[in-house]
């Protein structure tokens, strides 16, 4: 007897989550209803729909919920898709968009194949990987602080003459600054302690980056992404959260086309042209890969910090890391000479460094096999 398979679209939001059923060998697509988003009644309500003996099979859209449901479903055997919004077929003329009928729309596609899959870091990755964006969410009030703080000084015509802002020096400036009015003196000085305070949380958060890459069972890979020139531990951490398990990618081009590397393309006929890069994918990894390229325009060496990074890992890494070097610092010289400007070097540098990243997860291993040796 054939099994029954029962194919689930969910619609999940913060307080409720639309669910239709699709049945194998049936065109009918049906919505069930819409319950309350807790695990008890996620729980109910998938009892009820296998109560006839049908394996389930459930999908919703990767989206700010997370992946809680994911990992309550999967502890209790059910299978389970997260998927990717971007990747989604749409009809162009579809113009209606309600909860019920994004989830018969996600139970249909998911009958018949078409829904790609994202890749669901465990609860220690994500945890880790949580860690890495809030340092770069306070970087980016840092950046905003420092800002306000240089806006309000132009406007009221004070200029510092020293080589580097944000140094000791640039904040002995300040306290020499005095104001006209004493309510300015007041914003100058909240604008102050604003950058002071985001520097103080940004390393507080690189120790706790540093603790948790030495604790996690994911430091094999980070150590051996380090023996990379221009892969400090934070580069290396972030890589190892963001990415994972490099081995669920065939080849290289997979991974740079991933993280949206690779030129965008629109040929028809006899007509190629080819555009900048994609842009698609982990943006955050893009501008973390690009500023690492920047080290590659000065002549390939094994310096003694790389050197004293690249003896902690295995014979195999350092092979990597060394022809790296070699190939990468040769390319950017090669595309400079050829008239292109740097930032495109830059980025052509970049999409060779994922490759090589990649040969360096593929022999650390599965993070499977780093947990159970760790």
């Amino acid at each position: 007897m054939k099994e029954c398979i029962k194919y689930i679209g969910l619609d999940v939001h913060k307080s409720s989550i639309a669910v239709a059923i699709a049945e194998a060998g049936s065109s009918e697509v049906r919505y069930h209803g819409e319950i309350q988003n807790t695990p008890e009644q996620i729980t109910k309500t998938l009892r009820k729909l296998s109560n006839s003996g049908a394996k389930l099979s459930v999908c919703y859209e990767a989206g700010p919920c997370g992946y809680e449901v994911y990992r309550q479903l999967t502890d209790r055997g059910i299978d389970c898709m997260v998927v990717a919004p971007s990747m989604i077929p749409r009809k162009p003329g579809d113009r209606v968009k309600t909860d019920r009928r994004d989830s018969q729309m996600l139970a249909r596609l998911h009958r018949a194949g078409e829904l790609t899959a994202v890749w669901v870091p465990s609860a220690e990755q994500e945890a880790l990987r949580d860690l890495v964006r809030a340092r770069a969410d306070f970087v980016l009030l840092q950046t905003q602080a420092r800002q306000r703080l240089n806006a309000f000084l132009l406007r009221h015509g004070k200029r510092f003459d020293g080589k580097s802002k944000w140094t000791q020096a640039h904040f002995r400036w300040f306290e020499t600054i005095k104001c006209s009015f004493p309510v300015q003196q007041v914003v100058l000085q909240e604008y102050i302690d604003a950058v002071t305070h985001m520097q103080k949380r940004i390393k507080t958060l690189d120790k706790q980056i540093e603790w948790a890459g030495n604790e996690s069972t994911l430091w094999p890979l980070i150590q051996n992404y380090m023996a990379l020139r221009g892969i400090s531990r934070l580069v290396a951490t972030a890589l190892a959260a963001e990415l994972g398990d490099l081995t669920r990618f065939a080849n290289a081009p997979q991974l740079m086309a991933y993280l949206g590397l690779v030129p965008s393309e629109h040929s028809s006929g006899s007509s190629k042209v080819r555009g900048g890069i994609t842009k698609t994918g982990n943006g955050y990894m893009r501008r973390l890969l690009t500023e690492a390229a920047w080290t590659y325009r000065h002549l390939a060496r094994k310096t003694a910090c790389v050197q004293r990074r690249a003896e902690q890992t295995p014979e195999q890494v350092q092979e990597i890391a060394w022809k790296a070097q070699q190939r990468l610092c040769a390319r950017y010289r090669g595309y400079i000479q050829r008239g292109k400007v740097s930032v495109q070097a830059c980025t052509a540098v970049a999409r060779e460094l994922v490759g090589f990243i990649w040969a360096i997860g593929q022999a650390t291993g599965p993070l499977h096999e780093i947990s159970v040796n760790a």
